[in-house]
């Protein structure tokens, strides 16, 4: 993982609906576990969700990246990092799905998010000065 300027971590138990017919984790799923650290890094830095919408922005992901390394079945415990790598033009964040107990690798990633003006649904080519006052702390 790169050097992030925030990280995050949420703790899961891999659920049985998250399972294919193979009994693994489907790889779609993945993106649910980033999602939570995702969440968690947001709070970390008071910009949630509902902080970005009052603001007038989102940010829809628009690339996301996922490498396996092993599988995760049910019942699983599994520790989810996320790390703010870039913020200044959008948001890239990158992930690390671990065994909870062990701490083996089980997953890596990245998202990709752009800002966009709620008003005009026009992307944002810099991170808008919501997020940018937020992460001051942080640098």
């Amino acid at each position: 993982m790169a050097e992030a300027l925030v990280t995050a971590e949420t703790e899961l138990e891999v659920q049985f609906q998250d399972c294919d017919p193979v009994e693994i984790v489907w790889h779609g799923n993945y993106f649910r576990y980033f999602e939570a650290a995702r969440a968690a890094l947001l709070r970390k830095i008071d910009y949630d969700y509902p902080v970005m919408r009052a603001s007038q922005v989102v940010w829809p992901v628009v690339e996301a990246h996922v490498r396996f390394a092993r599988p995760l079945r049910y019942g699983q415990r599994i520790r989810v990092r996320a790390g703010l790598v870039e913020w200044e033009n959008r948001m890239k964040i990158q992930y690390r799905v671990a065994e909870a107990e062990s701490g083996t690798r089980v997953t890596t990633g990245y998202t990709v998010q752009c800002a966009v003006d709620v008003r005009t649904w026009e992307i944002q080519w810099v991170s808008p000065p919501d997020l940018l006052e937020r992460l001051k702390a942080w640098l």
